[in-house]
């Protein structure tokens, strides 16, 4: 697929809407909007798609495919990033691609690579990659349980770009799977049927 692409994550506190250019494996990032609040992505997606591709010169009819990171990340985070890109795909007719978001961080790396993000209630995240290829995760752990987080360098927090949702896509000359959300644990929230069980 050459063409338009819409790319969206909302599966850490960064609220990521851009629009990239795709050229037989090229990426050129038009327009990156980021906005990090954990409680502003139902707020913030809409506000950030339309601003990027104004900035990109481009309308949402212009756009070819969407891009949209699919996790592990958080219930209610996860579930507006994903509805969106699948109604941007159905009102337009153009294929949603669905990637996980330590991917989108991990695909522009080199060497061995633990990406970590915040998974809340004291745990975290976590994939590691060789050379930008996944080779353990994603899973969920207390950050002392994740396998050779104690060797791991510290950085600033970092989260799913333009350019590594675009890059994350495995083949864009396939059909797109269907959407899967990664949650990797049960919500917080429980049905009153259980509840009144327990």
């Amino acid at each position: 697929m050459n063409g338009l692409v819409l790319a969206l994550d909302t599966a850490t506190p960064a609220v990521t809407a851009g629009v990239a250019r795709h050229e037989d494996g090229a990426i050129t990032v038009l327009a990156e909007r980021v906005t990090v609040d954990p409680r502003a992505h139902a707020e913030r997606l809409t506000p950030n798609v339309m601003a990027a591709l104004a900035d990109a010169g481009a309308t949402m009819a212009d756009v070819d495919a969407v891009v949209i990171g699919c996790g592990p990340g958080p219930f209610t985070g996860l579930r507006v990033g994903m509805a969106s890109a699948a109604a941007y795909g159905h009102a337009l007719g153009i294929p949603v691609y669905g990637v996980c978001s330590l991917d989108a961080i991990g695909v522009l790396t080199t060497g061995e690579v633990l990406v970590v993000t915040d998974a809340r209630r004291r745990e975290v995240y976590w994939a590691r990659y060789r050379d930008g290829a996944r080779t353990d995760g994603p899973a969920v752990n207390a950050p002392a349980d994740v396998p050779g987080a104690d060797a791991a360098l510290t950085r600033a927090p970092h989260y799913p770009t333009v350019a590594g949702l675009v890059r994350a896509v495995p083949d864009w000359f396939a059909p797109p799977a269907a959407l899967v959300p990664l949650y990797l644990r049960r919500p917080d929230a429980t049905p009153r049927a259980e509840q009144t069980r327990r």
